[in-house]
């Protein structure tokens, strides 16, 4: 079993629900939810025709996983104002083609809300924005922005290290 190389007595993953996410050095407010990272390479299946009857298979293209980000409603313009720089209601000729693709970082948080793990999606863009989900009178809800995002790589950074824990 591999363990925590500083913090020898832990044993447990951190957990899923204490994260942050940022881009442009601003973290987004109201951030509840975010689907996953996600990486799949094809698989090339392939065989020489006097060669043995055997499949070789070997890695083909690879695809990253668009990423959904749920929000709570709020008057913070950052997700409204990076939607608008890849479709805009002002045009096509309004579209920020130095802009619209951006680097997010998602950083994993241990329980005293200390960065511990971050993540860098790269040339992000937007492809899909809800600014205002289905209202309900009869709900007992929280009005959810979604923002869905593609992407193409990402990285883990090296500039954290696990932190002694007290």
């Amino acid at each position: 079993m591999v363990q925590f190389a500083v913090n020898t007595h832990r044993l447990d993953p951190y957990k899923n629900f204490k994260f942050r996410v940022k881009w442009d050095n601003i973290y987004v407010a109201g951030l509840s939810k975010m689907s996953a990272i996600k990486r799949t390479t094809e698989t090339i299946e392939w065989r020489e025709a006097g060669g043995p009857s055997v499949i070789r298979k070997m890695p083909g293209r690879t695809k990253f996983e668009p990423i959904t980000f749920e929000v709570g409603l709020t008057h913070d313009p950052q997700l409204m104002s990076w939607a608008d720089q890849v479709n805009t209601p002002r045009g096509d000729a309004a579209m920020s083609l130095k802009n619209y693709r951006k680097e997010v970082t998602v950083e994993v948080l241990n329980m005293q809300a200390v960065p511990v793990i971050e993540f860098t999606l790269h040339r992000a863009w937007v492809s899909e924005f809800q600014a205002l989900p289905e209202m309900d009178a009869n709900a007992n809800a929280v009005a959810i922005s979604t923002l869905k995002i593609e992407y193409e790589g990402f990285s883990v950074s090296d500039a954290l290290r696990e932190l002694i824990e007290t």
